[in-house]
């Protein structure tokens, strides 16, 4: 889903719309069940947390989601986390999402989210230009952040947020979520259980199809000047993170970036000129001497949401699909062999995300996406309960900009390895 009229709100502040509130959390009054007295929800032992959503386009609905949801797959959870409040580009679009979502506020301006009282934390998911000077703002409020990826659209920028001094208990979060799937998680306990040694190499990618339609209207996301980069920034910095997060920090860099179209259909439809990689690959190098590739695009016809990495060891190595979410695979190097394979072996069960009738999340996200979601907005709202240090953190978010910004600097100089310089 395209973010709509991404010119910055200037508009007042959007007639507030108030819902009925759900008084499942108000001790005001017992409710009778069948002529016995029960006595509402004990609430005053939970943390509240009441959180403003800034943006509502597919990562917007996506947050609200995860919110929402919770309470379906957490048991006794130790807060209650409430979208109290919701911020687009227009008063039209907050006043419909408000009122099918039954969020209590409608707003065009951000200001009035972030400066509220009552709000607890601030949910961004805006376009990628808009994040730093929201963030200055929402960091100055004293607010709780979780911030879609990038964290912002330069390594300065980055810098810059990650040297503000926040209050010490604000949970300032960013969502690369994909660190919350199972296999994951899975994945990461047995690197760190020296299941595979020490990693000598790893191969990761993120593939799409969506720019393989010349005649397709771009999306903001193609255009650097809204999304500060191209696919580098989109796809990529998802598997940045996943790389540095597995294999250890990736401290040095090789890029390459294709525009297979320089000319296609602008989002308003006419010709307009590619100014964002619609593809891009880099060689890196991981402080524990790993070397690697990673490749991200969005013209690789055939695929969906491909998102894989295989990570090898000297004892034994991982393979993981996003598009089979349900499966890591191991290869345990120290096991029997024999000559026609002992206990060796790699196995493959395919699934992918097709329902009839949903029309949410999109067909091509794949069974298991929504959860990382689920498991990340768990992690962070647990961390600003409990007071407690978030990861993936800002200073993740800024490590992996200066890796982006190292990589384009590579590519536009036609460097063999390029530096990554991380703030200081």
């Amino acid at each position: 889903m395209q973010y709509e009229n991404l010119e910055k709100p200037t508009i007042p502040l959007a007639k507030n719309i108030f819902l009925v509130y759900n008084k499942m959390n108000k001790n005001e009054s017992p409710y009778n069940c069948g002529g016995k007295v029960l006595s509402t929800m004990e609430t005053t032992q939970k943390k509240q947390l009441h959180i403003g959503l800034l943006g509502f386009g597919s990562m917007g609905r996506t947050h609200t989601w995860a919110v929402r949801n919770l309470p379906f797959f957490y048991g006794e959870l130790p807060f209650s986390a409430t979208t109290v409040g919701v911020c687009t580009t227009s008063e039209e679009k907050s006043a419909r999402v408000a009122s099918e979502f039954g969020i209590a506020h409608a707003t065009a301006n951000e200001d009035d989210l972030i400066y509220d009282p009552n709000i607890d934390v601030i949910d961004i998911c805006t376009p990628n230009i808009y994040h730093y000077e929201t963030l200055k703002k929402a960091i100055a409020a004293g607010k709780h952040i979780l911030c879609e990826k990038p964290l912002c659209i330069s390594q300065q920028q980055a810098c810059e947020i990650l040297a503000l001094q926040a209050k010490p208990d604000q949970v300032l979060g960013m969502v690369f979520n994909n660190r919350y799937l199972s296999p994951v998680m899975r994945a990461k306990q047995l690197i760190e259980e020296g299941k595979l040694g020490r990693i000598l190499s790893f191969r990761a990618s993120y593939l799409h199809n969506s720019a393989t339609d010349q005649d397709r209207p771009a999306g903001w996301k193609q255009d650097r000047d809204v999304c500060g980069g191209g696919v580098l920034f989109d796809l990529g910095s998802h598997v940045i993170d996943l790389m540095c997060h597995l294999c250890g920090p990736i401290v040095a860099v090789s890029g390459l970036s294709q525009i297979a179209y320089p000319i296609r259909l602008g989002r308003d439809g006419a010709e307009w000129r590619t100014n964002a990689d619609e593809s891009f690959s880099l060689l890196a190098v991981t402080e524990g001497g790993a070397h690697g590739t990673v490749t991200v695009g969005k013209l690789q016809v055939g695929t969906n949401d491909d998102l894989a990495f295989e990570i090898y060891g000297e004892r034994g190595a991982l393979r993981f699909s996003l598009m089979e979410p349900n499966w890591l695979y191991f290869y345990d190097g120290t096991a029997p062999n024999e000559p026609i394979g002992g206990e060796r072996g790699f196995t493959k069960i395919e699934c992918v995300g097709r329902y009839p009738d949903l029309i949410f999340p999109s067909p091509k996200a794949p069974a298991g996406w929504l959860y990382g979601h689920l498991a990340s907005m768990h992690a962070y709202l647990s961390a600003v309960a409990s007071h407690t240090p978030f990861a993936p953190s800002f200073a993740d978010g800024a490590y992996v900009q200066a890796v982006m910004d190292a990589a384009y600097r590579s590519a536009e100089n036609h460097s063999v390895l390029t530096e990554v310089l991380p703030c200081l």
